[in-house]
């Protein structure tokens, strides 16, 4: 099987992003906390990775918010007010994706609070979302 290169463009992690942020919606309406976490995360994570990739930078393998919003302050430095949320929602991915000793306490009002934060985040790297 022929190994599938990541996109380069944009516009292609944009119209991704908002896919999951759709599915973060989708998972806050059946109470799946857990999820709309994940899928925050993932959106998070796309708008930062077509941010910089319109900057110039070279796409990286990585996932955490934190590590992506360390490379876009370098462009925008206002973007460092941002750094909680990152951290914060960073832990979303994992809480999805391993399992824990312990159950999550995770619930739909969080990820609900953390949107207002991450909408204007958005709107600060792409302000015409």
């Amino acid at each position: 099987m022929k190994k599938k290169k990541n996109s380069l463009y944009p516009p292609d992690w944009i119209k991704m992003a908002r896919k999951d942020w759709q599915r973060l919606n989708i998972m806050l309406r059946e109470g799946d906390a857990e999820g709309a976490g994940y899928f925050l995360q993932q959106s998070l994570e796309k708008y930062l990775k077509a941010f910089l990739l319109q900057q110039g930078w070279a796409l990286k393998k990585i996932h955490n918010l934190y590590t992506l919003l360390e490379d876009a302050v370098k462009y925008q430095p206002v973007l460092e007010s941002f750094r909680e949320l990152c951290e914060h929602v960073s832990g979303y991915y994992l809480t999805e994706r391993y399992p824990e000793l312990t159950p999550s306490e995770l619930t739909c009002e969080d990820i609900k609070k953390d949107l207002k934060e991450a909408e204007k985040f958005i709107r600060m790297l792409f302000p015409e979302e």
